[in-house]
């Protein structure tokens, strides 16, 4: 039976930089706090699980998948806690501080450092290498997961991937006689071309609440082409291209698209798009069910991000994946590994990727019907099959890597969008903050 609870409290908590890093993560927990599983295999267990990123679109997603679970293995309840994005990182921090974590959580890849550092995840190397599913799921996605901390340990597995692409509306560009745009001069011209002020219609929002900082980096990189750091080590946040290319796309703000965007999060822009008010959204194929839902089929598509500036080539962020981990204060670790092995087989992954309209980790996935048919799957592919595509890799290992989108970039969005702000000393301080973690960082692991 699944046991929903919303959670919508969340503790304060306050951790420097300094007390992460002295963190020595990797350590197999004692047998006594999380193997002494149940001597019988059936008997009773109930799991807490948390999602966090709840909501309309995905939360009965995840109860039906609970649902086959425990018909499955009818010993287990998994009792459900959705969480909003906005404040699932919070929940978890607050939660690892208070040693009340729930067994499983679905957790972003950028996550990952920080909470194995602060030894909140179970290692999942020996229960991964023993399931089928090693074989299946992508191993890039995995290496990533591996790469990006400290111990080189495997802390989640991916059962869904994701890329940056853009949305549009296909039957207002057709009204328009306005081109799909390829390039990034082509994608700024369409955004003039589409706006339309007899119908209130903008050519594009732009995500100036939280997670500005995700879609701005994914669009610098896209545009430059560059690695995040040069080849002696500094970072190209506030290379000359990425000012220039930030002074441009925030200089649509208010003209050409809603003064709005300021507080966007991710639900406001999803809907400025499905409610027929901008004509373009930056996101990914994972608001496919909410488009799906709200515009007549063949009003809209997805396109992939405009190609670099120099070259024409596609660019994409590694390790853009959402995980399933075990944290280390379960009793239940094997009944835990089961729900994530399951969530991650070929039933459960293409059923909640289909839903969604994510990107399928588990390679049985891949030729299933809906893959094959699913246009901004195709499109996705298109990006990630293609040889010359170029994957940028941000240092996700750095564990105040997110609490710097979150803390830095996020509000120096809006203070360049209100003004307050040049996109230059926007970037510099991005740049500051990234390198000085970087030097910590590498002074404290000899990375």
């Amino acid at each position: 039976m699944i046991k929903k609870r919303i959670t919508t409290s969340v503790l304060a908590l306050t951790m420097a930089t300094g007390m992460l890093l002295a963190g020595c993560g990797g350590k197999e927990p004692a047998a006594t706090k999380t193997e002494k599983e149940a001597t019988k295999s059936d008997e009773p267990v109930t799991l807490q699980f948390w999602d966090e990123n709840a909501g309309p679109a995905r939360t009965p997603v995840w109860e039906e998948v609970i649902k086959r679970f425990e018909e499955k293995n009818p010993n287990i309840d998994v009792e459900y806690v959705g969480i909003p994005n906005s404040s699932a990182k919070s929940k978890y921090d607050a939660a690892i501080a208070a040693d009340d974590m729930p067994d499983i959580g679905s957790v972003q890849t950028t996550w990952l450092p920080e909470f194995s550092i602060r030894e909140a995840l179970l290692p999942l190397d020996s229960h991964f290498e023993k399931s089928d599913i090693s074989k299946k799921i992508n191993a890039n996605a995995t290496g990533v997961n591996k790469k990006i901390t400290q111990d080189g340990k495997l802390y989640g597995i991916p059962y869904a991937q994701n890329l940056d692409a853009l949305w549009i509306r296909t039957d207002w560009f057709e009204q328009a006689g306005v081109q799909e745009p390829k390039t990034w001069d082509e994608f700024f011209t369409v955004i003039e071309k589409m706006r339309d002020q007899a119908n209130n219609r903008y050519g594009f929002t732009i995500r100036g609440g939280a997670g500005a900082s995700f879609t701005i980096q994914r669009a610098m990189f896209a545009n430059s082409g560059l690695d995040f750091f040069d080849k002696n080590g500094k970072t190209n946040i506030n290379n000359p291209k990425h000012v220039e290319f930030v002074e441009k796309y925030f200089s649509y703000y208010d003209k050409f698209t809603p003064k709005s965007d300021i507080t966007n999060g991710y639900k406001e822009m999803i809907a400025g798009f499905d409610t027929g008010v901008v004509a373009m959204v930056h996101h990914n194929p994972g608001s496919y069910g909410e488009h799906n839902k709200a515009l007549p089929e063949g009003s809209y598509k997805l396109i992939p991000l405009p190609t670099t500036e120099k070259g024409g080539k596609y660019v994409a962020e590694g390790g853009n994946a959402v995980n399933l981990a075990i944290f280390k204060s379960t009793k239940h670790a094997d009944a835990a590994w089961k729900f994530v092995e399951f969530v991650n087989s070929e039933e459960a992954q293409s059923y909640w990727n289909q839903q969604t309209g994510q990107i399928p980790t588990n390679s049985d996935v891949l030729d299933d019907k809906w893959v094959q048919e699913s246009q901004h799957i195709k499109t996705a592919f298109e990006v990630y099959n293609n040889p010359d595509t170029k994957l940028y890799e941000p240092p996700f290992y750095l564990p105040d890597y997110r609490a710097i989108l979150d803390g830095v970039v996020d509000p120096g969005v809006q203070a360049v969008m209100s003004g307050k702000m040049s996109a230059k000393d926007f970037l510099d301080e991005w740049a500051k903050a990234i390198e000085d973690s970087k030097e910590k960082y590498d002074a404290t692991f000899k990375k």
